[in-house]
C-alpha cells in the first residue's frame, strides 16, 4: 500500500460525511497521502430548482448553486478543523453534474490512488444500494473504492448476519 500517495474522499454532506471525512483522513495520515475532498452538487437538483423558478418563486440555480457551495465550505472547514490532518495537503473540489460521472473523471484527472466513500447516500435509503453512486463506483472506478460505514450502520448489519 506504500504506492497510495493521493486518496479522494467522496462527501455529500449529509450527516454520515463527518465519518467518512474523518475515516479518510486516519487513512490518509497512516499512508502519508495527500486527501482530495470532492463534493459533486447533483445536476438534477439545478434541474428542480429551475422547475421551481419556472413556476414564479425567486430562486435560480447560479445562487442556489453558491449556496450550497458555502455551506459544504463551511461544514468542511469545520470538519477539517477538529481534524489534525494538515491543511497543506488537503485539495477540495466542487463540481456540478451527475455525481457517478463527475467523480469517474476526477480520478483520473486528479491521478488519485484510491477513493473512500460512504455507502449511505442523500437518500438516506438503508437498505438499497443498487442503483447508488457508490455502487456504480464500485463497478467502474480504475482505483481502489473504499467504504465506510458509521457505527450505526456496522451494528445494523452485524446484527443481521447474527440473526441470519
Amino acid at each position: 500500500m506504500s504506492d497510495i500517495k493521493k486518496i479522494m474522499v467522496a462527501l455529500d454532506f449529509t450527516s454520515y460525511s463527518k465519518g467518512t471525512f474523518d475515516y479518510a483522513v486516519k487513512i490518509a495520515k497512516n499512508l502519508n497521502a495527500h486527501l482530495v475532498v470532492a463534493s459533486i452538487i447533483n445536476s438534477r437538483d439545478i434541474s428542480a430548482v429551475e422547475m421551481v423558478a419556472s413556476m414564479g418563486y425567486e430562486i435560480d440555480s447560479e445562487h442556489y448553486v453558491e449556496g450550497v457551495k458555502a455551506e459544504r465550505i463551511n461544514i468542511l472547514n469545520d470538519f477539517i478543523e477538529h481534524s489534525d490532518f494538515d491543511r497543506e495537503h488537503i485539495r477540495t473540489i466542487f463540481k456540478v453534474g451527475n455525481p457517478t460521472h463527475e467523480l469517474l473523471k476526477l480520478i483520473v484527472t486528479e491521478n488519485v490512488d484510491m477513493i473512500v466513500m460512504g455507502v449511505k447516500g442523500r437518500t438516506d435509503i438503508e437498505h438499497i444500494f443498487v442503483g447508488s453512486v457508490a455502487e456504480k463506483l464500485f463497478r467502474r472506478s480504475p482505483v481502489p473504492v473504499l467504504s465506510h460505514r458509521d457505527e450505526q450502520n456496522a451494528e445494523r448489519l452485524r446484527g443481521k448476519i447474527a440473526h441470519g
